[in-house]
């Protein structure tokens, strides 16, 4: 039996056609469930594939966005137009700075007032404020004053010479110390108050003007140094003076360590010998310093030149020679008959025997 191509196609002619489209049905179906796989696929990535290189993610799908289209302009508006008023030709925008000037920077901002410039009013105290101190190193300080007078309750002024430079707490203290404690004193004396003697106030220094000292109260502007009160009789209430009143001295002694945190006087150092050093000095457990001695008047010493003599007295001269020549006649007198009588007794007494020398 013999089998060739020309007889299998004449013997199985529409089988062969058959089965070559059946085959290419088969083809296209296995195609599209392929192509529908990896479709499928893309949604969910691969369990191993980590970085997502395998089966690219979906994209979300776009939407278009709605812009809102202005309002139609209405019929009684006036109509706009290109060509800019004459007036706003020559003129600036705001907004925009001018091409001719410079801009200018932008002033600081104002600083507020603190509650101590507040309570620190023309009624207490003339003290108009300074811009702040800053350094040398740690000199200086903030919400200066320049204490120029203290306005006391009856509106008269008590001047501060030279005025003082300090801080505005410090600068209250005094003035409340001076209308409070010092008026009241000054009218026990029967005056009235007229000048404060400023011996130190700001001084950017270390503590008694010691070269490496910590720094003073002094360079804080948060002290000052008093050395006298003047009263306007022409009295000073010398607060060193030991010619003062000792009650006098006493009552300001206690009036300052009330007020102030430190305040240092005779007793103290040498340095205060002279003068009363008053600060605010802040210290752990609002510790105070107070040192002032204050000393006993000096005792009154004899003058040292003689008493004038009263012109009625005779000179001294002519007073001395009568009695000296009265008293040596009146002694001759007495001497002169006790030697006689006393000669005599010796002669009757005892023979005269020449004188000899004795042997030894």
């Amino acid at each position: 039996m013999s089998f060739s191509l020309p007889d299998f196609r004449r013997k199985w002619s529409c089988r062969g056609y058959m089965s070559a489209g059946a085959a290419m049905v088969t083809t296209a179906l296995g195609l599209s469930l392929v192509l529908a796989e990896r479709a499928e696929a893309r949604k969910y990535a691969a369990p191993l594939d980590i970085f997502g290189l395998g089966t690219p993610r979906p994209r979300a799908a776009v939407h278009s966005a709605k812009i809102p289209l202005p309002k139609p302009r209405p019929e009684e508006a006036p109509k706009a137009t290109d060509e800019a008023p004459p007036e706003a030709e020559g003129k600036s925008s705001p907004d925009q700075p001018s091409t001719n000037k410079p801009a200018e920077p932008a002033p600081p901002p104002e600083k507020q007032a603190s509650a101590c410039r507040l309570a620190l009013t023309e009624d207490i105290a003339i003290a108009p404020s300074i811009p702040d101190i800053r350094g040398p190193g740690a000199c200086g300080g903030e919400d200066l004053v320049r204490l120029e007078a203290i306005v006391l309750p009856d509106k008269r002024r008590v001047a501060v010479k030279p005025a003082a430079i300090l801080r505005c707490t410090m600068a209250s203290a005094v003035a409340d110390w001076v209308r409070k404690d010092m008026v009241p004193l000054a009218t026990s004396l029967g005056s009235t108050i007229s000048d404060l003697d400023n011996f130190d106030s700001f001084e950017c220094r270390g503590r008694n003007r010691i070269v490496g000292a910590m720094l003073s109260e002094h360079g804080k502007a948060n002290a000052l140094d008093v050395r006298a009160i003047k009263l306007a009789n022409g009295q000073s209430i010398g607060l060193t003076d030991r010619t003062m009143s000792r009650e006098v001295r006493e009552r300001v002694l206690h009036s300052v360590c009330t007020r102030f945190s430190t305040v240092l006087g005779p007793g103290s150092d040498w340095y205060h010998e002279d003068h009363i050093h008053l600060d605010l000095a802040q210290r752990r457990n609002d510790y105070r310093i107070c040192q002032w001695n204050v000393w006993d008047p000096l005792p009154q010493v004899a003058p040292l030149l003689p008493a004038e003599r009263p012109e009625e007295a005779p000179p001294r001269e002519v007073a001395a020679k009568p009695e000296a020549k009265d008293g040596a006649d009146d002694e001759a007198k007495e001497k002169s008959p006790a030697s006689a009588d006393k000669s005599a007794a010796d002669g009757k007494a005892q023979p005269h025997k020449p004188a000899t020398k004795k042997r030894r």
